[in-house]
């Protein structure tokens, strides 16, 4: 027991001194030196000190512990969808899980030692710590990703809305695109983000519909599966895309309004377990306290 502890320990300890040299050992490139020297807030992603530091770690423990190009291409897919565009995401991920599946049973068997507990314990609750430490980042990245898909979602009416009045006052598509994410900086800024990335896509010279493709790709949302769809439909047959876009504004509009109804009707539901479990036994027990009292001194008085 002892003998694991230091060995889990020293393990621990060895890679906080690795991350920490590797962060502060990493020269700055040279871009992200000039970037910052003309303005800070110009320095590049890479260049942030998590994701170094994170990048260093996982390095020698991707070795260690290998990742096939399915499950690589899948995970990056999946925190391209959480808004984390970097090609180190999935690396620094990665090492994120890896160190909390040694740090969780570290801490574990620290506990346990300082408890005096006994062997078995610290195997027990050492598999929980380590099932924890693996799944709780991919728990994080999963609720990072609904809510970032969910905010895309209603995001998407508002940007609907602009588009109609953008293509009807006689914008083409392309500037409909450019003028609805610059209206949307504000109030919607994930929606403004994705959008701004298909202009840029577009403005270094990939297709319009190989753009909208890549926008569904990224977002993972149905709506905007259905919106690319459409959009792809009615350039290629060349129908009227005013039209078009009207049509889906009105039936989105309409989902928006069957989704509110529909939360509301599950907060009756949801509002039953904390009534039952909270609320009504304090009732009965203001209600019953002076009967029971009476009873007690009938009955032992």
């Amino acid at each position: 027991m002892l003998a694991l502890i230091i060995l889990l320990v020293f393990s621990g300890v060895v890679l906080a001194v690795m991350s920490i040299y590797w962060l502060f050992s990493r020269p700055a490139g040279a871009v992200n030196a000039r970037l910052e020297s003309m303005d800070p807030s110009l320095a590049l992603v890479e260049n942030n000190p998590l994701t170094v530091m994170a990048e260093r770690v996982a390095d020698p423990l991707n070795r260690v512990v290998p990742i096939s190009a399915v499950e690589a291409a899948k995970l990056q897919k999946q925190l391209l969808q959480a808004g984390y565009r970097s090609p180190e995401a999935a690396t620094a991920f990665r090492a994120i899980q890896i160190t909390l599946l040694i740090a969780m049973p570290t801490l574990v068997a620290i506990v346990c030692f300082i408890l005096d507990r006994p062997l078995n314990n610290f195997l027990a609750w050492g598999m929980v710590g380590a099932a924890f430490g693996f799944y709780l980042p991919r728990y994080a990245l999963r609720k990072i990703t609904n809510g970032r898909q969910q905010r895309i979602t209603w995001g998407l009416a508002d940007a609907m809305d602009l588009m109609v009045v953008a293509v009807e006052a006689g914008l083409g598509l392309n500037a409909a695109l450019n003028r609805v994410g610059e209206e949307l900086k504000e109030l919607h800024p994930d929606m403004h983000e994705e959008i701004e990335l298909v202009n840029l896509e577009i403005r270094v010279g990939r297709s319009r519909e190989e753009a909208l493709r890549n926008l569904a790709e990224r977002t993972g949302v149905d709506d905007i599966r259905a919106f690319v769809a459409l959009l792809i439909q009615a350039d290629r047959f060349g129908s009227s895309i005013a039209k078009a876009v009207r049509v889906f504004a009105d039936s989105l509009r309409t989902k928006r309004r069957q989704r509110a109804e529909q939360a509301a009707q599950k907060a009756t539901l949801k509002l039953l377990f904390p009534l039952v479990a909270f609320l009504f036994p304090v009732i009965i027990l203001v209600i019953l306290a002076p009967s029971l009292f009476n009873l007690y001194d009938l009955l032992f008085k």
